[in-house]
């Protein structure tokens, strides 16, 4: 599914009740739908900004329909001695069992790391971008 749209599809798919968790890597433009595509009592998790504008919030509309947004310090690592960040662990049961599985766009060497990054910065890819040091 393209971003462009996401919030009135998604609003279309769950009869207008809205998601539970949303995982924000863009920010921008896209967190304010992000925002208004939560049931309630959804949970919006901020990981980045690729969009490169932080977005705000106004308080007002987290209380009036009843949802949270949280801001983690990055994606945890699966080492089992890393701290992990707050709102993974509501995320990381559906990674686990495979009910969200994430789209790999490509997988690229690390000699080709450039190329990986090119891709995203020319919003080429839908998905992830994998460097994967081992090829």
């Amino acid at each position: 599914m393209l971003a462009d749209g996401f919030k009135d599809v998604v609003k279309e798919l769950t009869g207008g009740r809205g998601v539970d968790l949303i995982v924000d890597p863009v920010g921008g433009d896209r967190f304010t739908d992000s925002l208004r595509t939560l049931a309630p009592l959804g949970r919006l998790l901020v990981i980045g900004f690729t969009a490169g504008d932080i977005p705000t919030v106004k308080v007002n509309r987290l209380l009036l329909n009843n949802i949270a947004s949280a801001a983690s310090p990055g994606v945890p690592t699966r080492c089992p001695t890393s701290p992990r960040p707050q709102g993974w662990d509501v995320l990381t049961p559906y990674l686990d069992s495979g009910v969200v599985d994430p789209p790999i766009a490509g997988t690229y060497p690390l000699a080709r790391t450039a190329e990986a990054v090119a891709q995203l910065d020319d919003r080429a890819v839908l998905g992830k971008v994998v460097v994967d040091p081992t090829l």
